[in-house]
């Protein structure tokens, strides 16, 4: 079986470090990369090409609102 494959966006680098670990404990799961910002996201989403974005909703340059707005028209947010 094919693992999931997850990009992390987050400004904060501990908090993507965190979640790396946690990911990376998940059996089928394998975080393929990270990004600090909105911009930095969407260039590697298209390089990635992740079948799971975790992104952070407030950060510098673009936020995560607007960079999924941006790229995924079609996404629906999903927030705790």
């Amino acid at each position: 079986m094919k693992p999931i494959r997850v990009l992390i966006v987050d400004d904060h680098a501990l908090v993507r470090a965190g979640l790396r670990l946690l990911i990376e404990a998940l059996e089928g799961v394998e975080a393929v990369g990270e990004a600090s910002d909105g911009r930095e996201a969407i260039a590697l989403a298209a390089k990635l090409r992740p079948d799971v974005v975790l992104m952070d909703l407030m950060m510098p340059e673009l936020n995560g609102l607007d960079a999924t707005h941006a790229s995924w028209p079609q996404t629906r947010p999903c927030a705790s």
